[in-house]
């Protein structure tokens, strides 16, 4: 069985090559002429959504501890395995972390620690302007975290799912 090839004749006004590269040519002479837009970067800042979502914060209690109760379901459901919590309890029986490391690096900035947390001890910020001289800059321990007093994260509502 043999292929068939049908062969269509255009018109030359369908597919001239010089009609297209006029139209371009016009578009960039367009663009030549417009008013540019230029931010002045560490002077000037544009706004960032409110569900941005960037450094890491750990909120506080009135007394100034870290709200984190260890129950370790932050570290269990980061896909990045970027959180390591070490709990302790005191005399009370209060569970607390004694060790609450984020890796920054490591993080996909994906929000499920924020999520998961059972007392919104966790936040991502609102923060990105990150820069440090060395890789264990960006580990964040607990006291770096409690630290933080940038905005946390609005993340997305499934009450509004168009986010207004």
């Amino acid at each position: 069985m043999a292929i068939g090839v049908k062969v269509l004749d255009r018109p030359i006004e369908d597919v001239s090559y010089i009609r297209a590269t006029l139209k371009g040519m016009g578009l960039t002479l367009k663009h030549l002429f417009q008013e540019k837009v230029t931010v002045q970067y560490p002077e000037q800042k544009w706004g960032i959504s409110p569900r941005w979502r960037g450094t890491h914060r750990m909120l506080t209690t009135e007394t100034g501890k870290a709200k984190c109760v260890a129950c370790g379901l932050c570290p269990t459901v980061c896909p990045a395995n970027c959180i390591k919590l070490v709990p302790g309890e005191d005399e009370q029986g209060n569970r607390y972390p004694l060790v609450f490391e984020i890796d920054e690096f490591r993080c996909i900035f994906c929000g499920y620690c924020q999520e998961v947390c059972p007392e919104e001890a966790i936040h991502v910020g609102r923060h990105y302007e990150n820069s440090e001289y060395s890789r264990a800059g960006f580990v964040y321990d607990l006291e770096r975290l409690t630290s933080q007093t940038h905005p946390v994260c609005e993340m997305w509502d499934p009450e509004d799912p168009k986010g207004e």
